[in-house]
Parts: C-alpha cells; structure tokens; sequence
C-alpha cells in the first residue's frame, strides 16, 4: 500500500513539474537566437528590468511562455539532459551564468539538474504555493525568468536538486570559452 500512495505522489509531483493551468502552451516552438536579444550578456551582471511586451518581441515563443509565463517543458526533451560536455551553463534569456557543468547530474526526473548554483546571486528563491503544492520556485538573478524548481532530495554535498527547464538555459563549452580566452590575450 505504502508502495502505491508513493507512485501516486511521485505521479502527481511529476506531473505539476510540467503543468501549469491557465497557460496555453505555444503551437510552434522555434529557436531562440540571442543575436535578436539586446538585454543578453554574458559579461553585464547588472539587473534587466524589461516590460513583457519587449520580451515577447525578442524571445521565442517557448521561452517567453517558461521565463515569463511560469510554464515547463515537456519531461525528457531537454537537449541538455542527458549532456556530459564541460562547461557553463548560462541564461538563455540574459546570459546570467547559472550552473557550471560539474554540479550537473542525473536526476531522472526528465529536466537538467544541479545540485548547486555558479554563485548566492546566480538565482532568486521564492515560494510557489501553485498546484495545492508547496515549492520553491528559481529564478534568474539578473532578469527574474523563471528557470524551475529546487526540492531538498539531491546529493552532497548540498542535498538540493535544481530541476531546471533545458529552454531557457545557454550553455557555453569550456574549450570554447579557453579559445575566445586566449584569443583577446593576443588582441587587446
């Protein structure tokens, strides 16, 4: 019995992760193209406040819907996973870095999970009493996009498991970010 009324609570936790009511999901997912974004920066730590009329006309339709809507993705279509590459992993809204591939593990729960952030100011917290559930929801320090959830049930060394939606991160390469390194060392 015992057994059962688990399934069921983890069924049901599953199934809020992803579900929001009231929100319509978008028909057509296309790509985000930060080129198309002035408020995206990997190097400016300063806070965006943009009204959601501008977001909408510089994000795609499905990130729009997660960061500024509080939707979620759909479980296990994050091309980010199942990634074993070393890196960064960034905002894709505004290029705040989130989470550094190394805190990066394999939850099973269908969404990128870490179990620490890049830094305190790196994500806000706030309570999120949706769904007859009590969470704490995650957002971007920088530009306030809802990201996903953290529940207390991940590995040490923090025991936490930021369950994030793969649309709205960035990642960028270590060896990547080693060239552009060293390629400004040479051109000042």
């Amino acid at each position: 019995m015992k057994r059962i009324i688990c399934l069921l609570l983890f069924g049901f936790a599953l199934q809020s992760c992803y579900s929001q009511p009231g929100k319509k999901k978008p028909e057509n997912m296309d790509v985000h193209k930060k080129n198309d974004n002035p408020f995206y920066s990997r190097t400016d730590t300063s806070k965006v406040t943009v009204k959601d009329e501008d977001w909408k006309k510089v994000l795609s339709a499905d990130m729009y819907y997660i960061a500024r809507q509080k939707g979620t993705e759909r479980p296990w279509t994050s091309k980010f996973e199942n990634s074993k590459e070393v890196g960064t992993y960034y905002c894709a809204v505004c290029g705040n870095a989130l989470f550094k591939s190394d805190t990066k593990f394999d939850s099973g729960c269908g969404w990128p999970s870490f179990y620490e952030p890049i830094s305190k100011t790196s994500i806000i917290y706030l309570p999120d009493h949706s769904l007859g559930m009590s969470r704490t929801e995650v957002q971007c320090g920088r530009c306030k996009s809802h990201l996903g959830h953290v529940f207390e049930d991940g590995p040490p060394p923090t025991g936490l498991r930021y369950c994030i939606n793969g649309v709205v991160l960035d990642f960028e390469k270590a060896s990547e970010a080693e060239k552009k390194y060293n390629e400004q060392k040479k051109n000042p």
